[in-house]
């Protein structure tokens, strides 16, 4: 049965959740447009082909699958993302999918299988780990200077948009033992944390090592979603925060959809930041996901509130107003970090009201956001623009809020200039740019080229947000925001029923 399991590992294609529906890398992208009645941006192509992933070892898999979630409640009491994996299969919770994921599926069982086995060597259990706080770990290194690099080597995964990244990450991440120092969160999110925390020990010599202490005494195991380098603070400190972080026994698991060697590519100074990078690849194994199939643009989208055309703003709160019922929208204000506080120009009901300019076009970042999200479950917002060089801040700082709500599954209601493709159809990368067929008419060449922006971090980043949009717009995405709000609302009953009993 051993064998069976080592063949199950080996073999065994990684799928994603997608309710009845299977994909692979054979499947050809689908044709999307605008749907005015259905008041939508995407519909799925009535023809399309949908076919199963047919792996060589695919029969043999079928046939051992269910001895191999047996096996993993029984004589072996093996675990894993890939046997968890095996079990949601059995279940029916999942279905066979891509097989360009099996070598990633493979690179997290052999790296949970390496942890479990030097769990007392990377110190991971909360309880037997000694818990200093992090000024007394600075302060004795003074005299003692400590470093004690894990045993394990991390892992560092990338990919194109809709890969399966953050779905492989949480399936490695929600089997890992409860009682290990971990955490799992967005790059975006733990940027901020660390610079909250440089503010809380302004003045001493070296705040970074007293902050990597202290994130390292807490969750020695992290792992951070999308990682993805823009602020030209986050890649000066970056080298140093996890010099600190790994000498400290930290090890790293993270997606991103840029391979080492590409991240802040172009950015100021980078040539401090690539020392970074050469610590990233000694410290984790780096692997490609491949894909041909973005899953997140094959969801159904015939329910969704993309209105397309910024003469919809009558629309757009007409819709606003159903979702906020009774309530009445006044302005608010939202607490953020380091004290600040965030205008809400309108909010009602868990739903927020922003014209674009107001969250885009002003000095606000990733924690503003974050800041929003806490409170507000819908955001509203007018009028956003197709992007160029003229804009290109905005730009970024709608990839950020695109990501901070995908990330706290918000729901988005906007009116738009066009559809998400064409919102970002002029924003290329330096090679997408060099490609580019020159314009045979002047007229052309003045209307078009003249806000092409070229910028390599904003070109990448553009596809996950395009996809990010598609995917938020469509039934499943919306019924899933739907099932979380409602188990909020249950929590406050279920905790009163509590209260009553005791």
């Amino acid at each position: 049965m051993r064998t069976v399991i080592r063949a199950v590992r080996q073999f065994r294609p990684v799928s994603r959740y997608r309710r009845n529906l299977v994909y692979d890398g054979s499947m050809r992208r689908q044709d999307f447009g605008s749907n005015v009645n259905h008041r939508s941006i995407y519909n799925l192509s009535s023809n399309s082909d949908i076919c199963q992933c047919r792996h060589p070892w695919h029969m043999i898999q079928r046939a051992i699958s269910t001895d191999a979630a047996e096996l993993t409640n029984g004589e072996l009491n093996v675990r894993g993302p890939l046997i968890e994996y095996e079990r949601r299969v059995s279940a029916g919770e999942l279905l066979d999918g891509d097989a360009c994921q099996l070598g990633t599926l493979g690179e997290l069982q052999r790296l949970y299988d390496e942890l479990v086995e030097n769990a007392e060597a990377c110190r991971l259990d909360r309880y037997a780990t000694s818990e200093k706080a992090g000024r007394s770990r600075w302060l004795w290194s003074r005299f003692i200077p400590q470093t004690s690099y894990a045993p394990v080597k991390g892992l560092y995964l990338y990919g194109g948009v809709g890969t399966g990244k953050t779905m492989l990450m949480d399936l490695f991440f929600d089997q890992l033992p409860s009682n290990w120092r971990k955490k799992r969160i967005h790059f975006h999110d733990f940027m901020l944390n660390v610079h909250s925390r440089l503010q809380k020990h302004k003045g001493v010599a070296d705040p970074l090592e007293v902050v990597a202490g202290e994130i390292s005494d807490e969750s020695i195991l992290l792992c951070l979603d999308e990682f993805m380098v823009t602020d030209v603070a986050d890649a000066l400190i970056l080298n140093r925060l996890f010099r600190h972080l790994f000498s400290n026994g930290a090890i790293l698991v993270s997606t991103s959809n840029r391979a080492p060697d590409k991240l802040y590519e172009g950015g100021l100074q980078r040539d401090l930041f690539l020392p970074f990078i050469a610590t990233l690849k000694e410290r984790c194994v780096v692997h490609e996901i491949g894909s041909a199939v973005d899953y997140r643009k094959m969801t159904s989208a015939e329910q969704g509130f993309y209105f397309v055309g910024r003469h919809l703003s009558g629309l757009l709160k007409q819709k606003f107003q159903q979702l906020i019922g009774e309530h009445e929208a006044i302005p608010q204000e939202v607490e953020v970090v380091m004290g600040r506080k965030l205008q809400v120009p309108l909010g009602a009901n868990g739903c927020a009201y922003f014209h674009f300019e107001e969250l885009c076009d002003r000095p606000l970042g990733a924690a503003d956001y974050f800041g929003l999200f806490k409170k507000f479950h819908t955001l509203a917002l007018e009028d956003v623009p197709i992007f160029g060089l003229s804009n290109r801040t905005a730009a970024y700082r709608f990839v950020t809020l695109v990501d901070v709500m995908y990330e706290n599954r918000a729901r988005l209601l906007c009116t738009a200039e066009g559809t998400p493709v064409e919102l970002f159809d002029r924003i290329v990368t330096i090679a997408d740019a060099q490609q580019m067929a020159p314009r045979t008419s002047s007229r052309s060449r003045k209307s078009d080229d003249s806000d092409i922006c070229v910028d390599n971090e904003l070109g990448f980043a553009k596809d996950r947000t395009i996809s990010r949009l598609t995917e938020m717009n469509s039934k499943e995405y919306l019924e899933q925001h739907a099932e979380m709000l409602a188990e909020k609302q249950q929590q406050p009953l279920h905790d009163n029923a509590l209260e009553s009993s005791s």
